[in-house]
Protein backbone atom coordinates (compact mmCIF):
# COMPACT_ATOMS: atom_id res chain seq x y z
CA UNK A 1 0.00 0.00 0.00
CA UNK A 2 2.76 2.41 0.93
CA UNK A 3 4.60 1.51 -2.28
CA UNK A 4 1.52 2.31 -4.37
CA UNK A 5 1.02 5.63 -2.61
CA UNK A 6 4.67 6.47 -3.13
CA UNK A 7 4.44 5.67 -6.84
CA UNK A 8 1.33 7.83 -7.21
CA UNK A 9 2.98 10.72 -5.40
CA UNK A 10 6.04 10.37 -7.61
CA UNK A 11 3.92 10.43 -10.77
CA UNK A 12 1.97 13.43 -9.50
CA UNK A 13 5.14 15.39 -8.76
CA UNK A 14 6.72 14.32 -12.04
CA UNK A 15 3.80 15.40 -14.20
CA UNK A 16 2.55 18.36 -12.18
CA UNK A 17 4.47 20.94 -14.21
CA UNK A 18 3.25 19.38 -17.47
CA UNK A 19 -0.37 19.49 -16.30
CA UNK A 20 -0.01 23.12 -15.21
CA UNK A 21 1.48 24.02 -18.61
CA UNK A 22 -1.42 22.34 -20.46
CA UNK A 23 -4.00 24.12 -18.29
CA UNK A 24 -2.32 27.47 -18.90
CA UNK A 25 -2.23 26.72 -22.64
CA UNK A 26 -5.96 25.97 -22.56
CA UNK A 27 -6.76 29.21 -20.73
CA UNK A 28 -4.53 31.40 -22.89
CA UNK A 29 -5.75 29.98 -26.19
CA UNK A 30 -9.34 30.22 -24.99
CA UNK A 31 -8.82 33.92 -24.32
CA UNK A 32 -6.87 34.76 -27.48
CA UNK A 33 -8.63 32.40 -29.94
CA UNK A 34 -5.59 32.25 -32.22
CA UNK A 35 -6.10 29.96 -35.24
CA UNK A 36 -2.42 29.00 -35.13
CA UNK A 37 -2.54 27.73 -31.54
CA UNK A 38 -5.70 25.67 -30.95
CA UNK A 39 -6.81 24.59 -27.49
CA UNK A 40 -5.37 21.32 -26.11
CA UNK A 41 -8.91 19.93 -25.84
CA UNK A 42 -9.43 20.62 -29.54
CA UNK A 43 -6.12 18.95 -30.37
CA UNK A 44 -7.08 15.88 -28.35
CA UNK A 45 -10.42 15.67 -30.12
CA UNK A 46 -8.72 15.87 -33.50
CA UNK A 47 -6.20 13.22 -32.44
CA UNK A 48 -8.99 10.88 -31.37
CA UNK A 49 -10.70 11.28 -34.74
CA UNK A 50 -7.43 10.65 -36.57
CA UNK A 51 -6.16 7.58 -34.77
CA UNK A 52 -9.03 5.97 -32.86
CA UNK A 53 -11.92 6.05 -35.31
CA UNK A 54 -11.54 2.52 -36.63
CA UNK A 55 -13.81 -0.49 -36.30
CA UNK A 56 -13.41 -3.19 -33.62
CA UNK A 57 -11.84 -5.47 -36.24
CA UNK A 58 -9.10 -2.84 -36.66
CA UNK A 59 -8.59 -2.54 -32.87
CA UNK A 60 -10.34 0.86 -33.09
CA UNK A 61 -7.30 2.29 -34.89
CA UNK A 62 -8.03 4.67 -37.74
CA UNK A 63 -6.72 4.18 -41.30
CA UNK A 64 -4.02 6.82 -40.84
CA UNK A 65 -2.38 4.67 -38.15
CA UNK A 66 -1.82 1.88 -40.68
CA UNK A 67 -1.10 4.20 -43.61
CA UNK A 68 1.17 6.71 -41.88
CA UNK A 69 2.16 5.94 -38.27
CA UNK A 70 3.25 2.33 -38.70
CA UNK A 71 5.33 2.99 -41.87
CA UNK A 72 7.06 5.85 -40.06
CA UNK A 73 7.85 3.65 -37.08
CA UNK A 74 9.19 1.01 -39.44
CA UNK A 75 11.58 3.56 -40.93
CA UNK A 76 12.68 4.70 -37.47
CA UNK A 77 13.40 1.21 -36.18
CA UNK A 78 14.93 0.06 -39.46
CA UNK A 79 17.36 2.97 -39.70
CA UNK A 80 18.15 2.84 -36.00
CA UNK A 81 18.85 -0.91 -36.12
CA UNK A 82 21.22 -0.56 -39.08
CA UNK A 83 22.99 2.33 -37.35
CA UNK A 84 23.30 0.26 -34.17
CA UNK A 85 24.85 -2.75 -35.92
CA UNK A 86 27.33 -0.67 -37.92
CA UNK A 87 28.10 1.72 -35.06
CA UNK A 88 28.76 -0.96 -32.45
CA UNK A 89 30.85 -3.15 -34.77
CA UNK A 90 32.95 -0.25 -36.07
CA UNK A 91 33.18 1.34 -32.61
CA UNK A 92 34.59 -1.82 -31.01
CA UNK A 93 37.11 -2.23 -33.84
CA UNK A 94 38.24 1.40 -33.65
CA UNK A 95 38.21 1.53 -29.86
CA UNK A 96 40.43 -1.52 -29.43
CA UNK A 97 42.95 -0.35 -32.02
CA UNK A 98 45.84 1.76 -30.79
CA UNK A 99 46.23 3.82 -33.94
CA UNK A 100 42.98 3.56 -35.93
CA UNK A 101 41.39 6.70 -34.51
CA UNK A 102 44.53 8.68 -35.30
CA UNK A 103 43.85 8.12 -38.98
CA UNK A 104 40.06 7.80 -39.07
CA UNK A 105 39.26 10.41 -36.40
CA UNK A 106 39.51 13.50 -38.64
CA UNK A 107 37.31 11.91 -41.30
CA UNK A 108 34.69 10.93 -38.72
CA UNK A 109 34.77 14.43 -37.23
CA UNK A 110 34.19 15.94 -40.68
CA UNK A 111 31.32 13.59 -41.57
CA UNK A 112 29.73 14.05 -38.16
CA UNK A 113 29.75 17.84 -38.63
CA UNK A 114 27.67 17.59 -41.82
CA UNK A 115 23.95 18.03 -40.96
CA UNK A 116 22.04 14.99 -42.31
CA UNK A 117 19.18 17.15 -43.73
CA UNK A 118 21.76 18.93 -45.91
CA UNK A 119 22.53 15.61 -47.59
CA UNK A 120 18.93 14.80 -48.48
CA UNK A 121 19.33 16.28 -52.02
CA UNK A 122 22.38 14.03 -52.49
CA UNK A 123 20.54 10.99 -51.19
CA UNK A 124 17.60 11.80 -53.49
CA UNK A 125 19.93 11.72 -56.48
CA UNK A 126 21.64 8.51 -55.37
CA UNK A 127 18.68 6.51 -54.05
CA UNK A 128 15.53 8.14 -55.43
CA UNK A 129 12.49 9.02 -53.34
CA UNK A 130 11.68 5.58 -51.98
CA UNK A 131 12.33 4.20 -48.50
CA UNK A 132 16.04 3.73 -49.19
CA UNK A 133 16.63 7.48 -49.15
CA UNK A 134 14.82 7.85 -45.85
CA UNK A 135 16.67 4.94 -44.25
CA UNK A 136 20.06 6.25 -45.40
CA UNK A 137 19.23 9.68 -43.98
CA UNK A 138 18.32 8.16 -40.62
CA UNK A 139 21.37 5.90 -40.54
CA UNK A 140 23.76 8.72 -41.41
CA UNK A 141 22.51 10.89 -38.56
CA UNK A 142 21.90 8.19 -35.96
CA UNK A 143 25.16 6.32 -36.26
CA UNK A 144 27.44 8.92 -34.65
CA UNK A 145 26.28 8.74 -31.01
CA UNK A 146 26.47 4.93 -31.14
CA UNK A 147 29.84 4.83 -32.86
CA UNK A 148 31.57 7.41 -30.68
CA UNK A 149 30.14 6.08 -27.42
CA UNK A 150 31.17 2.56 -28.38
CA UNK A 151 34.71 3.75 -29.14
CA UNK A 152 34.88 5.43 -25.74
CA UNK A 153 33.42 2.39 -24.02
CA UNK A 154 35.78 -0.04 -25.75
CA UNK A 155 38.71 2.08 -24.62
CA UNK A 156 37.55 1.81 -21.01
CA UNK A 157 38.64 -1.82 -20.68
CA UNK A 158 41.29 -1.84 -17.97
CA UNK A 159 44.83 -3.11 -18.67
CA UNK A 160 44.32 -5.73 -15.95
CA UNK A 161 41.34 -7.21 -17.83
CA UNK A 162 43.36 -7.21 -21.02
CA UNK A 163 46.34 -8.94 -19.44
CA UNK A 164 44.09 -11.50 -17.71
CA UNK A 165 42.46 -12.42 -21.00
CA UNK A 166 45.87 -12.74 -22.65
CA UNK A 167 47.21 -14.93 -19.86
CA UNK A 168 44.28 -17.32 -20.32
CA UNK A 169 44.73 -17.13 -24.11
CA UNK A 170 41.06 -16.31 -24.57
CA UNK A 171 39.91 -16.43 -28.21
CA UNK A 172 39.20 -13.06 -29.79
CA UNK A 173 35.44 -13.56 -29.98
CA UNK A 174 35.31 -14.44 -26.27
CA UNK A 175 37.42 -11.39 -25.46
CA UNK A 176 35.10 -9.10 -27.40
CA UNK A 177 31.85 -10.71 -26.25
CA UNK A 178 32.67 -11.29 -22.59
CA UNK A 179 35.00 -8.40 -21.75
CA UNK A 180 34.88 -5.53 -24.23
CA UNK A 181 31.12 -5.36 -24.86
CA UNK A 182 30.10 -5.66 -21.16
CA UNK A 183 32.59 -2.94 -20.25
CA UNK A 184 31.31 -0.69 -23.04
CA UNK A 185 27.60 -1.51 -22.51
CA UNK A 186 26.69 1.59 -20.43
CA UNK A 187 28.22 3.89 -23.02
CA UNK A 188 26.62 1.94 -25.86
CA UNK A 189 23.15 2.23 -24.33
CA UNK A 190 23.65 5.96 -23.82
CA UNK A 191 24.44 6.27 -27.52
CA UNK A 192 21.50 4.06 -28.47
CA UNK A 193 19.05 6.26 -26.58
CA UNK A 194 20.35 9.44 -28.14
CA UNK A 195 20.41 7.92 -31.61
CA UNK A 196 16.82 6.70 -31.24
CA UNK A 197 15.69 10.26 -30.59
CA UNK A 198 17.69 11.45 -33.60
CA UNK A 199 16.14 8.70 -35.73
CA UNK A 200 12.67 9.99 -34.91
CA UNK A 201 13.64 13.55 -35.82
CA UNK A 202 15.33 12.53 -39.08
CA UNK A 203 12.37 10.35 -40.01
CA UNK A 204 10.09 13.40 -39.89
CA UNK A 205 12.52 15.51 -41.92
CA UNK A 206 13.03 12.81 -44.56
CA UNK A 207 9.28 12.25 -44.93
CA UNK A 208 8.72 15.92 -45.67
CA UNK A 209 10.54 15.46 -48.99
CA UNK A 210 9.31 13.34 -51.89
CA UNK A 211 6.85 11.05 -50.12
CA UNK A 212 3.10 10.53 -49.90
CA UNK A 213 2.75 8.92 -46.49
CA UNK A 214 4.21 9.02 -43.01
CA UNK A 215 4.03 11.33 -40.02
CA UNK A 216 6.31 13.93 -41.60
CA UNK A 217 4.24 14.05 -44.77
CA UNK A 218 0.96 14.40 -42.86
CA UNK A 219 2.46 17.08 -40.62
CA UNK A 220 3.62 19.30 -43.47
CA UNK A 221 0.43 18.61 -45.47
CA UNK A 222 -1.72 19.74 -42.53
CA UNK A 223 0.37 22.90 -42.15
CA UNK A 224 0.10 23.74 -45.85
CA UNK A 225 -3.65 23.06 -45.74
CA UNK A 226 -4.07 25.39 -42.73
CA UNK A 227 -5.44 22.50 -40.66
CA UNK A 228 -3.71 23.60 -37.49
CA UNK A 229 -5.46 21.27 -35.00
CA UNK A 230 -4.38 18.34 -37.18
CA UNK A 231 -0.85 19.72 -37.40
CA UNK A 232 -0.63 20.02 -33.62
CA UNK A 233 -2.08 16.54 -33.20
CA UNK A 234 0.83 15.12 -35.21
CA UNK A 235 3.29 17.18 -33.19
CA UNK A 236 1.81 15.80 -29.95
CA UNK A 237 2.08 12.27 -31.36
CA UNK A 238 5.77 12.81 -32.05
CA UNK A 239 6.28 13.95 -28.47
CA UNK A 240 4.47 10.90 -27.14
CA UNK A 241 6.46 8.57 -29.39
CA UNK A 242 9.76 10.17 -28.41
CA UNK A 243 9.00 9.92 -24.71
CA UNK A 244 7.64 6.39 -24.96
CA UNK A 245 10.51 4.99 -27.03
CA UNK A 246 13.09 6.53 -24.72
CA UNK A 247 11.31 5.16 -21.64
CA UNK A 248 11.10 1.70 -23.24
CA UNK A 249 14.78 1.64 -24.12
CA UNK A 250 15.69 2.93 -20.66
CA UNK A 251 13.72 0.03 -19.14
CA UNK A 252 15.59 -2.44 -21.34
CA UNK A 253 18.90 -0.83 -20.35
CA UNK A 254 18.15 -1.17 -16.66
CA UNK A 255 17.27 -4.84 -17.06
CA UNK A 256 20.31 -5.64 -19.17
CA UNK A 257 22.70 -3.73 -16.91
CA UNK A 258 21.28 -4.82 -13.56
CA UNK A 259 24.63 -6.35 -12.74
CA UNK A 260 26.36 -2.97 -13.12
CA UNK A 261 25.18 -0.48 -10.46
CA UNK A 262 26.97 2.43 -12.10
CA UNK A 263 25.25 1.98 -15.48
CA UNK A 264 22.85 4.82 -14.86
CA UNK A 265 25.75 7.22 -14.61
CA UNK A 266 26.79 6.64 -18.20
CA UNK A 267 26.91 9.83 -20.14
CA UNK A 268 26.82 10.45 -23.82
CA UNK A 269 30.17 11.06 -25.45
CA UNK A 270 30.29 14.19 -27.55
CA UNK A 271 33.52 13.56 -29.34
CA UNK A 272 36.05 10.90 -30.17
Amino acid sequence: MRTTVGVLKGLLLKWSLFVVAVVLWELVTLATESPFFPRPTEILGTAADLWFSGSPSEVFLGPTVYDDVLPSLGRVFGGWAVAAVIGIAAGVALGRSRTAMDYVGPLLAFLRAVPPPALIPVFLVLFGIDNTMKLVTIVFGAIWPILLNTVDGARSVSPLQHETARSFRAPRHYWVGLVVLPAAAPKIFAGLRLSLSLSLILMVIAEMVGTTNGIGYQLIFAQQSFEYPTMWAWIVLLGVLGYGLNALLLTVERRVLRWQPTSGAATTTTGA
